[in-house]
């Protein structure tokens, strides 16, 4: 079996993690590793400042379109870390996710 090593950087167009120089996610080969998504929409901007649902909803819209953007989705999800904080942090809960991308969308061996 052969492993590629090569990397891919996942980005979304707005790329709302642009200005802080963080790559929403990383592909390599068949994996996606996807960094702590946050409550943040299109815009830069915090949503559901004192509304935790809002701010899950948000961080799930987030991690989906960030695998989606590296051919996968949110089926192919094989380990997730939930961050949660203290109700007073503006990001109340973060995300990040290893997914597997389907055969379907590899590239030929």
């Amino acid at each position: 079996m052969e492993i590629s090593s090569t990397r891919n950087r996942i980005s979304s167009e707005p790329d709302w993690y642009e200005p802080y120089a963080i790559s929403l996610g990383i592909r390599v080969g068949d994996l996606v590793f996807v960094s702590g998504q946050a409550a943040v929409d299109e815009h830069g901007r915090t949503v559901g400042v004192d509304d935790f649902d809002a701010q899950a909803r948000q961080v799930f819209t987030n991690l989906a379109t960030v695998l989606g953007n590296a051919g996968t989705g949110l089926e192919h999800v094989v380990k997730v870390t939930i961050f949660v904080t203290d109700m007073a942090v503006t990001w109340q809960i973060e995300i990040e996710a290893i997914a597997v991308v389907p055969e379907a969308t590899m590239p030929s061996r």
